[in-house]
């Protein structure tokens, strides 16, 4: 009897990661095999991104080469650009049936049933707690506690390509967290499309640093991790447990998109730079040894010289460690698109290329802070041509040090001697207890 082989490949960000692995899983309990996706399979699943025009692009070409994989094969789109534009999908002739974010969720009946299959997530309000997945690296788990956003930015298609904010309720996360506990897990990083509203729509009402603090107090897991948390929800309460917790690991990620106040009015932020420089510095006055990370749209509809001069120059003065940095792109839906002033390609990659310098410039002087330094460090990877670990610390820095592949998975700590092609070096010295 002929085995059903299946290949998935996943575009994006860790929700999607978390649903493949979601979607995997029931594969596999239907008695399908998961085959590498350059391999020949009977069904290959494409779970999308819609974020980018680029990302369109990249899922349209696999798409196209899952199509020449196998000819007879049958090829399926799931994720956020099958979400927002099914019929541009429908239309690819290589294409036999697109599928929804929501459709993830019963996977194999919409695909025994073999229809095109959408839900509108405007509709999904009262669609209850959302069910909780995760996935992991081999020392990290990642637990998505939240899906959804509410917020409305004008260039942003996560509100239709997600729905509304939905949330895993506390106690199912506290559990979850035990169990990747006992499965060895030395870190749990926590995240969602907008974590920062965790907690919101459930019943009763609760937050991310209730739940944080749940966490806390079940003194389980050695290193906690936060996703993004948007500016306006890093508050007091959150950065006094952060100060103060021996488990949350000192990294945050912060999105700021822009650096001129009339800019990010026009993007539809709700804070001005006043505002996001006072919850940064604060933080960094609170935790002086963090790592920082923003998000940076490059070339916004109408941005002009000296907005993106403003936007230099107020990333110059913000103890940032990091920037991901995103060359604006239209997506038709959003307030964005129909805004006048769109720039050319070339403007917006050359204002991204000078932003992509300030990070690795902030990048740079933060890891020399911490030449001479003690870090905690969790080994991940082991070379065993050079014997060297390479590993994260707790402040999110890339570390590599001597040692043998029993390193792996373990703290130790570790004092760095030196900076090295962009990364830490040092050597072992003890254990972390």
């Amino acid at each position: 009897m002929h085995t059903k082989r299946f290949a998935v490949t996943t575009l994006g960000c860790k929700v999607n990661q978390f649903e493949t692995a979601d979607m995997v899983e029931q594969m596999q309990a239907d008695g399908w095999q998961l085959v590498s996706f350059t391999a020949e399979a009977d069904l290959y699943l494409i779970n999308s991104c819609t974020v980018t025009a680029r990302s369109d692009a990249e899922s349209r070409r696999l798409i196209r080469r899952a199509r020449r994989a196998n000819p007879h094969a049958r090829v399926v789109a799931t994720g956020c650009y099958a979400q927002v534009a099914p019929s541009d999908l429908q239309a690819l002739p290589e294409l036999d049936q697109v599928l929804g974010n929501e459709e993830k969720r019963d996977l194999v009946l919409h695909l025994e049933q073999g229809e095109h299959r959408v839900t509108d997530l405007t509709c999904l309000k009262t669609s209850g707690p959302l069910r909780l997945t995760s996935f992991s690296e081999h020392t990290r788990a990642f637990l998505q506690i939240q899906n959804g956003c509410e917020t409305g930015c004008s260039y942003c298609i996560v509100p239709i390509a997600r729905g509304p904010s939905r949330s895993v309720p506390p106690q199912e996360v506290a559990e979850a967290v035990r169990r990747l506990v006992a499965s060895g897990y030395q870190e749990v990083v926590l995240t969602g499309i907008h974590m920062g509203a965790y907690g919101l729509d459930l019943s009763p009402c609760s937050n991310l640093t209730e739940l944080v603090q749940l966490l806390e107090d079940q003194n389980t897991i050695p290193r906690l991790r936060l996703g993004s948390i948007e500016p306006n929800e890093l508050t007091d309460d959150l950065l006094s447990l952060f100060r103060y917790s021996s488990r949350l690991c000192h990294h945050l990620h912060i999105p700021l998109q822009s650096g001129s106040d009339s800019v990010l009015q026009r993007m539809g932020r709700g804070y001005d730079t006043s505002f996001y420089y006072n919850r940064i510095t604060t933080a960094a006055q609170l935790l002086p040894d963090a790592f920082f990370a923003a998000d940076l749209i490059a070339g916004f509809p109408g941005e002009t010289e000296q907005e993106f001069s403003e936007t230099c120059a107020f990333v110059v003065s913000l103890p940032l460690t990091d920037l991901h940095v995103f060359p604006y792109s239209i997506r038709p839906g959003t307030k964005a698109a129909d805004m006048p002033g769109h720039l050319k390609p070339g403007i917006i990659k050359e204002r991204a290329e000078q932003l992509r310098i300030l990070a690795a410039e902030k990048r740079a002087a933060f890891q020399q802070r911490f030449i001479g330094v003690p870090l905690q460090v969790l080994g991940q990877r082991h070379n065993p041509v050079t014997g060297q670990v390479t590993g994260l610390s707790r402040n999110y820095l890339e570390v590599c040090y001597p040692g043998s592949a029993q390193l792996l998975n373990h703290e130790v700590m570790v004092q760095i001697d030196g900076l090295e092609h962009g990364l830490l070096i040092g050597n072992t010295t003890h254990p972390v207890c």
